[in-house]
């Protein structure tokens, strides 16, 4: 397998395991670029904001366009208007106006009536920023002979300095968790209210945008670099470290911030001068330049629409970025290798992954530690993975058996292990392992048998085993599931003649004993009290071939199929387990795709 899908890891949690949910990077989004290419002749483009009707709103240095996720439409006031010149900044305020800065005043639209210019705002004054308070207040940013910081409410507008003024612009506006107004200066950064006006210094000469950090203190970026955060009475460096390399901070000359974004999530995005988006989470940044698809590496803008996407707006063009409901976990989150073999989540928390270069162990807090042969391991090539009743963590390697004693693997010397395709155990202390030559049983470290494939009247290896009641469930390619006991096969379960692929692809057993197969053609078998039951494409699913199925904490099934990972209710799953013939509904269907179709309406 290339990579791991973070599902994996979720749904073959023990019931008391606290499965890994480390923070989101950002090229496990789902990414969409559209430029020139694709019809988006925008120009850099300078803002974006979303009306209720759901189109996004671009201000391009092409003009001022609107987005319904297929066409870009160049928007013209009605009735022969036009803008006082071009749109640099957007604010979709509560009752649905759309304000528009220019270079030359603001403007305004309310899907009726359009302003053309408001008059304490009209030409001369560039509007750098809008925002709209907690109260409705809406706020405007200006960069003119001197910067100003005008209020509009309840229709009347007020524009205002502070003593000693902002120097020629305003260039950004924050409202912080406390309610605070903030306003990023030429000279410095200003808490402007409530109560007197205070300037904060700020080192260097150009002021970036302003957001918050993950508490709701204001954060400024600086243009030269660096980000700043408020520490009592002064502003003080804000720093993060690079994903998966806690000892690697992020230099500030590296954060050359245009603009900044703080998500709904908490996730803080910043957009670069030169180096495209870094985006931080939980303290640990990574980014995404033009090297891996995005439009442009010079950040003009950034936006959250009501949906959760993040906008990019560039140089060069638009890019979305759309959080998946399955992550994919590679290399670039700090897999040893992108072919992974297994994966178990212990009871400590712990997400285990088996690559071809090592074991690779998330751990409750996000930290990841790599295990190779310099930590015990026979050898780097991972390949089953099992945790014991005694909580004893168990690997499988090209070069033997190892289990994990005090953060490091000791090799079981004389027990089998190489090329072990499975391992299974039971509450009495034994170990099983499936191999090229049959199964191995060991207790308590010890090998106590060895029972070959013709045992099991079959020529092959199989493809999975199961511990249950002293014996073991085996599954085939072929399709057979047999149950094993005492060295003798008990029982034998054979597919439908007419299925053409019926490998069973996993094999697991609950508590009261009920077998589920699921299967390459015949979607998932239900082993129960001698009988073999169904549940396929006649009963509703939306394809045949069936990787894996579990049971969540809800009751629900959920399965991970050829076409997508299909979710069954409770009640409905219910209902199939009293009529077989019973039709349910796939509620969820995600299909593993990185990248989203442009079709896809904003």
């Amino acid at each position: 397998m290339r990579g791991l899908f973070l599902a994996a890891a979720l749904f073959i949690a023990p019931p008391c395991a606290l499965a890994l949910d480390p923070p989101l990077q950002i090229n496990q989004y789902a990414h969409t670029s559209w430029t020139a290419r694709d019809g988006a002749v925008l120009g850099l483009v300078f803002a974006m904001a979303q009306t209720p009707d759901g189109y996004l709103w671009i201000a391009g240095s092409s003009g001022l366009f609107r987005f319904d996720g297929l066409r870009f439409e160049r928007w013209q006031p009605p009735g022969g208007k036009s803008l006082p010149s071009g749109a640099y900044s957007l604010l979709v305020s509560r009752d649905g106006t759309l304000w528009i800065g220019t270079f030359s005043g603001l403007s305004s639209w309310n899907g009726k009536e359009f302003v053309y210019q408001h008059p304490e705002i009209a030409k001369g004054k560039f509007v750098t920023s809008l925002l709209e308070d907690r109260e409705g207040t809406v706020w405007v940013g200006v960069l003119s002979e001197r910067g100003e910081v005008c209020a509009i409410r309840a229709g009347q507008v007020r524009c205002d300095v502070p003593k000693g003024g902002f120097g020629t612009f305003v260039w950004s506006l924050a409202q912080d968790r406390a309610g605070t107004l903030w306003v990023g200066a030429e000279n410095g950064v200003w808490r402007w209210g409530p109560g007197e006006p205070r300037r904060y210094e700020i080192p260097g000469p150009r002021m970036g945008d302003l957001t918050t950090t993950a508490d709701g203190q204001v954060l400024a970026g600086m243009q030269g670099g660096g980000l700043l955060q408020l520490a009592g009475e002064r502003l003080v460096a804000h720093r993060f470290r690079r994903a998966g390399q806690p000892d690697d901070w992020l230099a500030d000359s590296d954060v050359k911030s245009n603009k900044l974004l703080r998500d709904r999530e908490g996730g803080l995005w910043i957009g670069t001068a030169s180096l495209g988006i870094i985006h931080v989470k939980d303290g640990q940044a990574d980014m995404f330049t033009r090297a891996d698809g995005l439009s442009g590496n010079i950040t003009c803008s950034l936006f959250e629409d009501r949906e959760g996407n993040i906008w990019f707006g560039s140089d060069k063009g638009l890019d979305r970025f759309r959080k998946l409901p399955v992550s994919t976990l590679s290399s670039r989150q700090g897999l040893p290798n992108d072919v992974t073999r297994s994966v178990i989540a212990t009871t400590d928390g712990s997400t285990w992954v088996a690559t071809g270069d090592g074991l690779a162990r998330w751990m409750r807090d996000g930290t990841l530690r790599v295990y190779k042969k310099r930590d015990g391991l026979p050898d780097s090539i991972a390949r089953a993975l099992y945790q014991d009743v005694d909580g004893r963590v168990w690997v499988s390697t090209d070069g033997g058996l190892a289990y994990l004693a005090n953060d490091r693997f000791v090799a079981v010397d004389g027990a089998p292990g190489k090329d072990a395709h499975s391992i299974t155990g039971d509450a009495a202390g034994n170990l099983w392992l499936s191999g090229p030559d049959g199964v191995d049983r060991l207790y308590r470290g010890r090998l106590v048998d060895h029972f070959p494939w013709t045992a099991f009247n079959h020529p092959r290896r199989a493809q999975n085993i199961v511990a249950h009641g002293g014996g073991l469930w085996v599954s085939f390619w072929e399709g057979e599931v047999l149950y094993f006991k005492d060295g003798k096969v008990e029982k034998t379960y054979k597919p439908p003649q007419d299925q053409a692929d019926a490998a069973v692809t996993d094999l697991r057993v609950d508590a009261d004993g009920t077998v589920w197969a699921s299967t390459g053609a015949g979607g998932l078998s239900r082993i129960k009290d001698g009988r073999m039951t169904a549940l396929t494409v006649a009963n509703g699913l939306p394809c045949s071939t069936t990787h894996w199925s579990m049971r969540d904490d809800n009751g629900a099934l959920w399965m991970y199929m050829a076409c997508g990972l299909v979710r069954i209710t409770r009640d409905d799953f219910a209902a199939w387990l009293a009529d077989p013939t019973h039709k349910v509904i796939a509620r969820e269907r995600v299909r593993f795709t990185l990248r989203d179709p442009k079709a896809a309406p904003p």
